[in-house]
């Protein structure tokens, strides 16, 4: 399930979702709880974004995703989603924190 929603949300973001705040954010991975009741969403912002203004834009972008989510699955129940910020990916990607970061 946690890659299903992994493609389904990278894909909103990229052709739903109109805020120019998510335009250098890329989803890297997705960890579900036990029961499966909350989606984390792990993300990286490229060189170009600003990470702040990424995260309060994918918080105000959840309640739309999930939605969203729950027809592309066509599931009567769809996890939480809640984002993380994936440092460990940007570090391997970028050898450093980008600048602003």
């Amino acid at each position: 399930m946690g890659d299903q929603i992994m493609r389904e949300v990278a894909e909103m973001l990229t052709t739903e979702v109109a805020d120019p705040r998510l335009a250098s954010v890329t989803v890297s991975g997705v960890r579900m709880n036990p029961d499966l009741s909350v989606a984390e969403v792990l993300y990286t912002v490229g060189p170009e974004g600003d990470r702040d203004e990424a995260e309060k834009a994918l918080a105000k972008a959840a309640g739309f995703l999930r939605g969203k989510l729950g027809r592309r699955l066509k599931s009567k129940f769809v996890p939480e989603l809640r984002f993380a910020h994936d440092e460990y990916l940007e570090d391997v990607i970028y050898g450093q924190k980008p600048p602003g970061h």
